[in-house]
């Protein structure tokens, strides 16, 4: 496949590097707004595109990418106000679009053992949850949009619990995400750490993977259950 690759920052070029390694080609990388007049036509000889840039340009991007009838996975978090609008668009032009708060399988996995263990704790009043996420010093959104996936998957199984979220941004850490249930007897802890960018990259290269032939809406469940 051809990829297009929006966004070349860390991101952007690990995916060209799994892409590569994965055989496939990038026949297009925009990292400017200005690029996109003058690259249109590399991007019509593209099968999919990756969006990974910031949440102010990520709705424009993808929007773009869509009239362009261009397969879209974006990892771009922190314009969930927006994504109405921009499914809507998906839907209007019989596009494809793959978005997920966070690409690590691993990761994923984590949602639904949260969501599991949210189950789990209904009726037990005693326990109360928080959320901590850390991310490096460059992440623009916080809290991130990983820990609001997690906020929310506590949130459907028990409504009236709060669930706060404390963010802190350090150096470089790629990101941890940690739900606690705590007591007076006793603390449950699920946590996922990212080593590297590397599970992410990955993430978004197999949902590329995935979207093309593929039309509609598609999350990374849709991936985990192929």
């Amino acid at each position: 496949m051809k990829f297009a690759i929006i966004g070349y920052g860390k991101m952007g070029h690990a995916i060209e590097q799994l892409a590569l390694q994965r055989g496939h080609s990038v026949a297009c990388v925009i990292d400017a707004d200005e690029q996109w007049a003058y690259l249109e036509s590399k991007l019509h000889e593209c099968d999919v595109a990756v969006e990974f840039t910031m949440p102010s340009v990520a709705a424009r991007n993808v929007s773009r990418l869509l009239h362009l009838g261009l397969p879209t996975v974006c990892g771009t978090t922190g314009w969930q106000g927006q994504f109405d609008a921009v499914a809507t668009q998906c839907k209007e032009l019989d596009g494809a679009l793959f978005t997920a708060s966070n690409f690590s399988v691993g990761m994923n996995m984590m949602f639904l053992l949260n969501e599991r263990l949210a189950q789990l704790m209904v009726g037990r009043t005693e326990y109360k949850a928080d959320i901590t996420e850390v991310h490096h010093v460059h992440k623009l959104d916080a809290p991130s949009g990983t820990a609001l996936v997690l906020q929310q998957g506590i949130r459907d199984y028990l409504p009236e619990q709060p669930v706060p979220i404390t963010s802190v941004r350090e150096g470089e850490v790629p990101g941890i995400h940690t739900v606690r249930y705590a007591c007076e007897d006793d603390t449950i802890t699920l946590s996922h750490e990212a080593h590297s960018r590397r599970g992410l990259a990955m993430g978004a290269v197999l949902a590329a993977e995935f979207l093309v032939g593929r039309r509609g809406l598609f999350t990374m469940r849709d991936l985990l259950a192929c």
